[in-house]
């Protein structure tokens, strides 16, 4: 809907997002056709239970990630990714659709075993999530030890103002709806194509589950 819309007191799809994720309940967004082209199951990353780990497993399907604000994740001491690997293949990425990864550290809580099951997932993801809210009373590497099962990903400083990744919309959608800087995103993969699903059915997808889906335009229309 337009802005318009919400002048007159209906609310739109961006309005039943933000109450959607307000309460801890996940939104589907797609970011757009000439970027990645993905849809992308979003959580506030306080609400991931192993329930939902699961429900990203087998409903998404992607990698499961953890977003925090820049802000957060320079006071954690996380870098990018591809800026401390010493390898040759952590150079130019070539990207297509941006101009650099936002992958941080993949940790796990310290308090989990191996770290990839539904619960030490949830467990590592929940935590992030505690520490995003206090970053400057939290010891990082006191909590979380690297290698592990749940990827960072860095926001871009100004979110959707300099980045339009699944990254940015989903904090963008935290911050409106007072939630942890720290979301959970996980692409929606087709299983007969092996490809993303295509924006249509994941609508499809969310309508049938009572889940929002609003597109990445919308959000930016709405903040930017």
């Amino acid at each position: 809907m337009s802005r318009s819309s919400r002048s007159s007191g209906e609310p739109t799809a961006v309005d039943r997002a933000i109450d959607t994720f307000r309460r801890g309940d996940p939104v589907c967004i797609h970011d757009a056709d000439d970027r990645e082209g993905e849809t992308d199951i979003i959580y506030p990353a306080t609400a991931v239970t192993p329930n939902a780990v699961s429900r990203l497993r087998n409903d998404a399907g992607g990698l499961i990630c953890v977003a925090v604000d820049g802000e957060v994740a320079d006071a954690f001491g996380l870098p990018f990714l591809q800026d401390v690997l010493d390898h040759p293949a952590a150079g130019d990425h070539d990207l297509t659709y941006d101009d650099r990864s936002s992958f941080s550290l993949p940790v796990n809580h310290r308090k989990t075993d191996t770290g990839i099951t539904d619960e030490d997932r949830s467990l590592t993801i929940r935590e992030l999530a505690t520490a995003a809210d206090t970053p400057e009373e939290t010891a990082f590497a006191s909590s979380f030890r690297t290698p592990g099962h749940v990827h960072i990903l860095r926001g871009a400083t100004n979110l959707l103002a300099d980045r339009r990744g699944h990254t940015e919309l989903g904090l963008t959608l935290a911050h409106a709806a007072d939630q942890s800087p720290a979301v959970v995103v996980c692409e929606m993969l087709d299983d007969e194509t092996g490809k993303a699903v295509a924006p249509e059915d994941a609508a499809t997808y969310a309508e049938a589950q009572g889940i929002p889906f609003i597109e990445g335009a919308q959000l930016v229309e709405r903040f930017v």
